[in-house]
Formats: structure tokens, C-alpha cells, sequence
């Protein structure tokens, strides 16, 4: 195999003709990769997006040739996958005021040049889910909120139409499964390829604790931040560290990356209704 990219999660390799995606332990915040691993993370997020891709087959395509035609070092958190010409656009869908888009908000009264109401407060589920680009930036550099005017601009106007209703199809498919289980989605992020025949393809990852924000249905309380089931966790952890969000990064503490893996983990089991023992 020949490795022809390492990101900040993910390592991908070219192998006979197809790519392997292999999802590591890394976390990164603030578009920084921590010194230390989170246990079972990349096994988590490879087997959620592999359960959500199948809930979803029926409304596009993904990359996922096998979960199992991989080398035996990576089993269990990589996947061998077809070659995509990546749309250079992060497609987010937003259901709830959080992060970011919180912020954006906040000083806009819009997020990506969509306009919210005046009374949102952080968490607020918001009138309908949104559709909020953002440039797709290097390792190190950090992505910007686009407007679909920019998509249009750099897509042209039939394909951003397509990312547009695609990926809000995802959220709210996604958003109501997951609420069935006890876990609201906050907000998702996708991304889109080109295959050899010209279909708009779902890549990467798809509705993890990396990729989403996920919180308990239970403890849902807008105006305040909410209980994550994501690595909004670790972030909270490194900005009340007083780090100033360049590398290198601090180390995590023990405690810290406890807590992460079994959020991770039962963010997994919620959703999927497995356990994480018996995938293993």
C-alpha cells in the first residue's frame, strides 16, 4: 500500500486500484492535533458511519467498497473504498445553536448567510435545519462559513442544489432516527465526491462524534451548554487549559481520555442499539 495523505483523523492509503481509509486514535481541536490518543476511537467511528451508510443507502450512494478487504493491522477501524473526486465544500446541516454557528450567529443574527430568529440562545432547536458550507481548509488552517451563493459560485448552481438537499436529507434522516434512541443531532458535517460515473457520492465519515454534535434528548436545556456526546468534551477540557489553540498541543490528562472513549462508546451504543463488546 502506498499512503498518499494523513490527516488529522484519518490516514489513507491506495491500494490495487481502490483507497483504504483507516481512522486512527488521534483527536484533534481547534485544528490541532492532541499528543494523546483516545482508546477505540478510530474502531468507533469507523462502525458507526458503516451502520449509519447502510441507513442511508437509499438516499445516495457511498464510498464503501468492504469493511473487511483491509489489511489485518487496521481491522475494525478501516475500510477499503472507491476513488472520489472530492467536492471541495464542508456541507454542514444545523438543527440546533451551537459551536461555531452559535458565534456566527450571534454577531450576524444569520449563519452562513442564512437568517435565524432574534430570540435564539445557545441549544435552541432552530425553525427548520439549515444548510451552513464552509470552506474545506488544510491541516493547521481553519475552515470559514461560506454562503450558498459562494457554493453556486464554485459548483455551479445544479450541484449546489444538490449538496444543499442532500446533505440536509442526511441530517434530518439521520437526526430522527437518532432521536428515536434518546440523542438529538445537533449539527452534522458531510462531505461529497464525484465516482468514476459521475454520481454524487457520500465519503469520508458519516454522523459520528466527530463529525456531529450529539447530546441526550433527557438533558436537552437551550440556554446553557449541553452534556456531549462528542469531542465538544475534549475542546471544553483544552480551552479551560488556558492553551492558545496553536500547536503543540497540551497533553490529556488520563481522566480526560476516559471519559472521551466511553462517551464515544455509548454514543455508539444509543444509536446502533449494539454493544460495543459484542462488535468487537
Amino acid at each position: 500500500m502506498k499512503l498518499i495523505h494523513s490527516g488529522k483523523v484519518r490516514d489513507v492509503y491506495e491500494d490495487r486500484g481502490d483507497i483504504i481509509l483507516v481512522a486512527s486514535d488521534r483527536v484533534s481541536v481547534y485544528d490541532v492535533i492532541l499528543p494523546t490518543p483516545i482508546p477505540d476511537k478510530g474502531a468507533v467511528l469507523t462502525q458507526l458511519s458503516l451502520w449509519w451508510f447502510d441507513q442511508l443507502a437509499d438516499i445516495l450512494p457511498n464510498h464503501i467498497l468492504s469493511a473487511t478487504d483491509v489489511p489485518a493491522e487496521f481491522a475494525g477501524r478501516a475500510v477499503r473504498c472507491r476513488k472520489l473526486d472530492m467536492v471541495q465544500v464542508e456541507c454542514i446541516a444545523r438543527g440546533y445553536l451551537a459551536g461555531l454557528g452559535l458565534k456566527e450567529y450571534e454577531r450576524e443574527g444569520a449563519v452562513s448567510g442564512v437568517p435565524l430568529p432574534a430570540d435564539l440562545v445557545e441549544g435552541s432547536q432552530l425553525p427548520e435545519p439549515i444548510f451552513t458550507p464552509t470552506t474545506k481548509a488544510q491541516i493547521g488552517a481553519h475552515d470559514e462559513f461560506i454562503t450558498f451563493g459562494d457554493v453556486v459560485k464554485q459548483e455551479g448552481a445544479e450541484v449546489a442544489e444538490q449538496l444543499r438537499q442532500i446533505t440536509l436529507d442526511v441530517y434530518k434522516r439521520g437526526a430522527e432516527v437518532a432521536r428515536a434512541r434518546g440523542i438529538i443531532i445537533a449539527d452534522t458535517k458531510l462531505e461529497f465526491g464525484w465516482d468514476t460515473a459521475g454520481r454524487l457520492t457520500l465519503g469520508d465519515e458519516v454522523l459520528t462524534s466527530d463529525s456531529s454534535r450529539f447530546w441526550p434528548l433527557e438533558d436537552w436545556n437551550p440556554g446553557q451548554p449541553q452534556f456531549a456526546f462528542d469531542k465538544q468534551f475534549v475542546r471544553d477540557w483544552a480551552a479551560g487549559t488556558g492553551w492558545d489553540k496553536k500547536a503543540p498541543a497540551p497533553e490529556v490528562p488520563q481522566d480526560i481520555v476516559e471519559a472521551t472513549r466511553a462517551r464515544y462508546i455509548e454514543a455508539y451504543e444509543r444509536i446502533t442499539g449494539l454493544t460495543w463488546k459484542e462488535t468487537q
